[in-house]
C-alpha cells in the first residue's frame, strides 16, 4: 500500500455534530479533559524532549476571557480529548511553560508522531483562515465566528454573508521519461534544491488541464495522460496538494515564464549521487520522487536522502 502522506489521515474525529449545538460546545468547554492546541505567529506549541510532542494544554491554563466560542475553534476529538485551537496574538513571544517552545511545523513535522503532525497542521490552517477573513469580502464589515469557529458571518445585519474555511487546490506532478525525472527550482529555495512541478488550479480548469498547463508553462514539456497519485493537506497556509504522475511526450526543456530559475532532467544515478537537494521528506513532492526512484532498483531514496541531509 502507498504510504499515507504527512498531515493526512483519520488522525481525529472531527465531531462535526458538536459544532451545531451551543450546549454541546459549552459542555466541551466545561469538560476538564478538554485541551487547547496553541498557535502563535504561525508556529505551534510543542513539548520538547528526546522526541518533540504536541502540547495539549488544559483549558484552565487559558485566561477566562479566551475560553468561549468567539475565541476558540473546535477541532474535534483527539486521543480521548476534545481539542480546540486558540491563537495567541502578540508581537513578542508569550511566556512559556517549562519544556515547551513554539516551533515551525513545516520543519519539525518529520520528528512528530503522524497523528500529532496532522492535528497541529489542522489547527494552524484554521487559525490562518480566520486571520485572513476578519472582514466581509462583500461589504467590508467585521465578521463574527459561528458554528464553533467553522463559519464566519458578516456582522452587518443588511449583509450577513457567510464564509467557510477555504483551501487552495494545487497540482503537483512528477514527469518522467526513460529513466529520467523532470525537476525544477525556484530562486528563493536553498542552493541546489529541486522539486517536482507544481502550481495552483485556476478557475474553470480541471485538475488534468492544470497539470498539463503548469508543466508546459514552466518547462515547455508536453505530457501524456496524467495519473492521480495521492493528495496531501499542506497547511502553509491553506493548500491541498493533488499529486499526479505523467509521461513526457517532448523532452526539450524551455522555460516559458519566470516561475522557475531552472528546470532539467535527472537520472536515478544523479539523484543517488546528490546532484539535486531534494524537497523535505514530509512533502508529497518527496513522496512522488521516492516512488519513482524506488521502482527502478534495489536502492531506497529515503536512506540516500537521509545520508545527504
Amino acid at each position: 500500500m502507498r504510504r499515507r502522506q504527512p498531515f493526512a489521515g483519520p488522525y481525529l474525529d472531527r465531531a462535526a455534530h458538536l459544532r451545531e449545538a451551543p450546549g454541546r460546545f459549552d459542555a466541551a468547554l466545561a469538560d476538564p479533559n478538554s485541551r487547547a492546541v496553541v498557535v502563535w505567529n504561525a508556529r505551534n506549541l510543542l513539548v520538547l524532549g528526546a522526541l518533540p510532542r504536541a502540547a495539549l494544554l488544559d483549558l484552565a491554563l487559558l485566561p477566562p476571557q479566551r475560553r468561549n466560542a468567539d475565541e476558540l475553534i473546535l477541532l474535534g476529538r483527539f486521543s480521548g480529548h476534545t481539542c480546540f485551537a486558540v491563537e495567541i496574538e502578540s508581537v513578542e513571544p508569550p511566556q512559556l511553560m517549562p519544556g515547551t517552545s513554539f516551533e515551525d511545523l513545516r520543519l519539525i513535522a518529520p520528528q512528530l508522531p503522524a497523528e500529532e503532525a496532522g492535528l497541529l497542521g489542522y489547527a494552524r490552517a484554521m487559525i490562518s483562515w480566520r486571520r485572513r477573513h476578519r472582514f466581509c469580502g462583500s461589504c467590508g464589515a467585521a465578521t463574527l465566528p459561528a458554528r464553533s469557529g467553522h463559519m464566519l458571518v458578516c456582522g452587518n445585519a443588511s449583509c450577513c454573508a457567510e464564509q467557510f474555511p477555504r483551501i487552495d487546490p494545487a497540482i503537483i506532478v512528477l514527469v518522467s521519461d526513460a529513466g529520467r525525472v523532470l525537476l525544477g527550482r525556484q530562486a528563493s529555495w536553498p542552493p541546489g534544491r529541486y522539486s517536482t512541478i507544481a502550481g495552483f488550479v485556476e478557475p474553470g480548469e480541471s485538475l488534468e488541464d492544470a497539470v498539463a498547463r503548469e508543466v508546459l508553462e514552466e518547462t515547455g514539456i508536453l505530457i501524456g495522460r496524467a495519473k492521480y497519485y495521492a493528495s496531501q493537506p499542506w497547511p502553509f497556509p491553506a493548500s491541498l496538494m493533488l499529486g499526479f504522475t505523467a509521461p513526457a511526450v517532448s523532452t526539450a526543456v524551455c522555460r516559458n515564464d519566470s516561475e522557475l530559475e531552472d528546470a532539467r532532467w535527472f537520472t536515478r544515478a544523479e539523484i543517488a549521487a546528490g546532484a539535486a537537494l531534494l524537497p523535505p521528506v514530509q512533502s508529497i513532492s518527496f513522496s512522488l520522487i521516492e516512488q519513482w526512484f524506488d521502482a527502478g532498483g534495489n536502492r531506497r531514496l529515503r536512506q540516500l536522502h537521509g545520508a545527504q541531509s
